[in-house]
C-alpha cells in the first residue's frame, strides 16, 4: 500500500492506494470517527482484482489538512477535495471512478453525484439514505433533529464550539473511540452532558472480533494528533449546507446506486429514515438505485463490522459497470 499526499482545493490531502495504476478507481470516504484504515479490509481485495482502491482521510482527519475555520467544513469545501484527488489520480479529464462511502462519507458521496455525476461511474452507499437531500433552504436541520430528540442528541451537543472537544479530551481518545466504535444500540445516539454515556473509567469496554486493541491504537494515535475540532466541523456545517445546496431541490442522482444498511445502525432508526429507505420516496430521489439491503444484527460500522460481505457486495455491483 502506497500512500501519498495530493495538493488541490487549498488543502494537503493524504490518500492511500493500493492496486495497478491502470485499473479502474475505487474512492473510499470514510464517517466519523473514522481514517482511511476504516477501509483496511476491503482496499486490498479490490486491490487484488485489478482495481485500484484509493482511500483518503478526508480533510480534517488522520494525515490531511485540517483548517482551524468552521467554515472550511461545509459540503463544498469536501466534496472539492474529493475533485482535486479524482483529478490528480485519473489519466483523463473524461475517466471516470466508483465511490464507495460510509457515514458522512456516504453523505459527501451523495453530494458528489449531486455536484459532479460527470466523475463517477456507480457508487455503494453504507448506512446514510439520500434522505438528507437538499430541502427548503430556510429550514435548519439541526433545529429539527433537536426538535425530535432534545438537546442531548449527539449531533445537537456537536454544535457548541469547543464543548466535546474538552469532554473527548477529559474522557480519554482510547475510550472514546472505543465506545463510539461498539455502539450499537438500535436508537438514536444520546451523549448527556454529565458524562454517563462514556461509563466510568476504571470500566472496561469489551472489543468485538472485528475491532483489535491495534485497530483501536491506530485511530487514537491520529486523533491524539489532529484533536476532533475538524470532525465535528461537519456537523456544525448541517445547517449551513442545507442552505448552500439551494440550487439542488429536486435534484436526482443520476449514477447507478446500491445502498447497505445494518438492522441495528442507529442512523436506521432516526425520524423517517425506515420509512425513506423502504418507501417510494428513495428510488424517487436515486432513479437508478438497486433494491437496498438492509443486513441482519449489523450496526453502524459495517464495513468493519462485516468486511468480507461489504467487500463481495462492492464487488458485484461494480464488476456491472
Amino acid at each position: 500500500m502506497e500512500h501519498h499526499k495530493v495538493r488541490g482545493n487549498g488543502v494537503d490531502i493524504h490518500v492511500a492506494i493500493q492496486g495497478p495504476s491502470d485499473g479502474p478507481i475505487v474512492l473510499f470516504l470514510h464517517g466519523f470517527p473514522e481514517l482511511w484504515y476504516s477501509w483496511r479490509h476491503q482496499i486490498p481485495g479490490l486491490a487484488a482484482r485489478g482495481y485500484r482502491a484509493v482511500a483518503p482521510d478526508l480533510r480534517g482527519y488522520g494525515d490531511s489538512d485540517a483548517p482551524a475555520e468552521i467554515s472550511s467544513y461545509t459540503c463544498f469545501n469536501i466534496v472539492g477535495d474529493m475533485i482535486a484527488v479524482i483529478s490528480a489520480l485519473t489519466s483523463s479529464e473524461d475517466e471516470k471512478v466508483f465511490v464507495v462511502g460510509h457515514d458522512w462519507g456516504a453523505l459527501i458521496a451523495w453530494y458528489l453525484c449531486l455536484f459532479r455525476p460527470d466523475k463517477v461511474r456507480a457508487l455503494v452507499n453504507l448506512s446514510v439514505p439520500f434522505s438528507f437531500r437538499p430541502t427548503d433552504p430556510s429550514v435548519k436541520p439541526v433545529d429539527r433533529l433537536r426538535a425530535f430528540y432534545g438537546d442531548d442528541y449527539y449531533v445537537c451537543r456537536f454544535q457548541e464550539v469547543g464543548d466535546i472537544e474538552a469532554e473527548i479530551a477529559e474522557v480519554g481518545t482510547e475510550r472514546v473511540m472505543k465506545k463510539i466504535l461498539t455502539y450499537r444500540t438500535p436508537a438514536p445516539l444520546n451523549i448527556p452532558k454529565d458524562k454517563s454515556f462514556w461509563g466510568s473509567k476504571d470500566e472496561t469496554i469489551p472489543l468485538p472480533s472485528w475491532l483489535t486493541e491495534e485497530d483501536v491504537a491506530y485511530f487514537v494515535t491520529k486523533f491524539e494528533e489532529k484533536g476532533f475540532s475538524g470532525p465535528v466541523n461537519y456537523y456544525r456545517n448541517f445547517n449551513r449546507n442545507n442552505e448552500l445546496l439551494g440550487p439542488w431541490v429536486g435534484s436526482k442522482i443520476q449514477v447507478p446506486t446500491k445502498f447497505v444498511i445494518g438492522d441495528l445502525d442507529l442512523v436506521y432508526y432516526m425520524h423517517g429514515v425506515k420509512e425513506y429507505i423502504h418507501g417510494p420516496k428513495f428510488k424517487e430521489d436515486v432513479p437508478l438505485l438497486e433494491e437496498p439491503v438492509v443486513m441482519e444484527g449489523v450496526a453502524h460500522f459495517i464495513n468493519q463490522e462485516k468486511p468480507q460481505e461489504i467487500l463481495q457486495i462492492i464487488l458485484d455491483f461494480i464488476s456491472k459497470f
